[in-house]
């Protein structure tokens, strides 16, 4: 809440104490500082935005469901800033000084918020008991502080601005919230294409609190010294000094903390780890006879365990009952659903559309992944292409007779898409006549209702389907961001829908080897199994309308 000031009336003498300090001595024309106070306004709401998109990136990664995450922050964060807002009228007597102070604070909270929120999350998400909850309750803590700080800073300023020459109150909050403004546009472009990329969530942050550090204590020290006591100055010159101090400190030791943290996530096995534009991309083990576990985002995609299991139920069944020249993996860049695939005698072509290129990186170059999918994507009849995969479904006008979805759990924000109605008319336009669709669609018998509602969506785009699932399923080294952090267990089965447009029947191919986890009397119970948790009258997924929560 602002409450500007309007001009004292001629004659009227102004008043000191709250609002009524004397015209601030500057060392500088009126005109320059005017500007420089400007200048601090644009590089703060940079700041400050670039804060609040981190936290619900690094909430998004490491709890899941980006859109409750990014609810949260907005909504906590909009509510402190108006607490903010009132709780700084008390300073304006001294609002050099106040303006300095918080500014430092939100240097150093903000700064400091994505390593403590890794933190937590890295060493506490095992503990269990009421620390189950302490990535959740830091990320609401944090959304707190650093809004109340940033709801301070427009009062603060709006008098530091009055300061410097009076004017109406209508022209100083146009000229103050144009420089707030155009300051979070600079920052919100800023976040994802510099220093997401470039630097990540963890040093990008550490970046941003210095930048709040010297242009807060900069503006008050350079512009308004004058208004601090000799004191007032040395004190918040040494307070601006320690933060930088604390976050170049932090900057130096970031990647032993982030080996540390990545350890303490993925096991003390990790052999690479890298950003790519779309994950963080983790492999571990696959040496010395211990099993290969592949991470993205925190979420375990494979593992050497159970992988085997996975793909073969994946694939297999699709694979039989009508031809198998022309197959189409979505997603599947590790090469495991390709080797599967290429097992079958009739196949001439396999195309693989993969988002993230370093996977494929991985799947071609890592000796342990190689080795896994059996160089299935240095196979001539594989071609493998990095895209969007819904884009991609839109603009291609080949047909193929298999169509294998090897997609991530949909009930993650991130792959609700990919689970739509529009995605499987999407899938139905490229299916050759007599082809068959096969799509990944998570747990069973821990989330039967997302199961259900994936069978539903599919048979709403207008296609027939045969349901199964699979136990057996391996408990690997991760916590699982759509879970609560402590809950390290993995569902004990993965769900599959088989679909055509005439009712597929569940089969494996004879000709070609028997896989070593299926038989077709495990598959019909599989079918069985699932078809006792169906959940009827489910509505489909839609892109305006998702039904994937929870």
């Amino acid at each position: 809440m602002i409450e500007p000031h309007a001009p004292a009336p001629l004659g009227v003498p102004r008043p000191r104490g709250e609002g009524g300090q004397n015209r601030s001595r500057l060392p500088v024309r009126p005109g320059t500082g005017r500007f420089l106070v400007l200048a601090g306004v644009f590089v703060c709401a940079a700041c400050g935005l670039v804060y609040e998109l981190e936290l619900v990136a690094l909430a998004s990664y490491l709890i899941g469901d980006s859109v409750t995450q990014a609810s949260v922050v907005l909504s906590v964060m909009v509510f402190a800033m108006g607490v903010g807002s009132l709780a700084a009228k008390r300073l304006r007597c001294r609002a050099a000084a106040g303006f300095g102070a918080v500014e430092a604070a939100l240097a150093l909270v903000g700064g400091c918020s994505a390593m403590a929120l890794y933190a937590v999350f890295a060493w506490t998400g095992d503990w269990g008991g009421v620390w189950s909850g302490g990535p959740r309750c830091l990320l609401v803590a944090f959304s707190l502080a650093i809004g109340l700080l940033i709801g301070a800073e427009v009062p603060l300023l709006m008098e530091l601005i009055q300061r410097i020459r009076r004017q109406d109150a209508g022209g100083a909050v146009a000229d103050l919230f144009a420089a707030d403004y155009v300051g979070a546009l600079v920052g919100g472009l800023a976040f994802p294409l510099l220093l997401l990329p470039q630097l990540g969530q963890l040093t990008g942050a550490l970046l941003t609190g210095a930048i709040n550090a010297v242009a807060g204590g900069a503006l008050v020290l350079g512009l308004f010294r004058r208004d601090l006591s000799r004191r007032g100055r040395r004190l918040l010159l040494v307070v601006n000094l320690v933060v930088l101090g604390v976050l170049a400190a932090a900057a130096v030791l970031v990647d032993d903390f982030e080996r540390a943290a990545r350890q303490a996530v993925y096991g003390g096995h990790v052999r690479v780890a890298v950003h790519s534009g779309l994950h963080e991309v983790v492999l571990s083990g696959g040496t010395h006879g211990r099993p290969l576990a592949l991470f993205l985002d925190g979420r375990l995609r494979v593992s050497g365990l159970d992988e085997r299991l996975y793909h073969e139920a994946l694939v297999h069944p699709a694979m039989s009952g009508g031809p198998q020249a022309r197959v189409l993996v979505l997603g599947g860049g590790d090469g495991l659903a390709a080797r599967e695939v290429l097992r079958h005698p009739g196949v001439s072509r396999v195309d693989v559309i993969e988002p993230d290129p370093a996977v494929v990186r991985l799947a071609r170059r890592d000796p342990a992944l190689s080795a896994l999918n059996g160089h299935a994507l240095a196979d001539p009849r594989v071609h493998v292409c990095t895209a969007d995969v819904f884009r991609w479904l839109r603009h291609t006008r080949r047909t193929y007779d298999v169509v294998i979805a090897d997609l991530p759990d949909p009930g993650s924000t991130a792959s609700t898409k990919l689970y739509s109605q529009e995605f499987y008319g999407l899938s139905l336009r490229v299916l050759a006549p007599g082809g068959r669709l096969v799509v990944h669609a998570g747990p069973v018998t821990s989330r039967p209702r997302v199961f259900w509602t994936v069978e539903a969506t599919i048979r709403a785009a207008g296609l027939r389907t045969a349901p199964y699932r699979v136990g057996g399923r391996a408990s690997g080294p991760t916590k699982d961001p759509g879970r609560s952090p402590g809950a390290a267990a993995a569902p004990g089965d993965w769900g599959f829908v088989l679909a055509a447009r005439t009712r597929p029947v569940l089969g494996l191919d004879p000709d070609a080897p028997r896989p070593r986890t299926l038989t077709e009397a495990s598959l019909r119970a599989d079918a069985r199994g699932a078809a006792r948790t169906r959940v009827p009258g489910l509505p489909p997924s839609t892109l305006v309308h998702p039904r994937y929560a929870g």
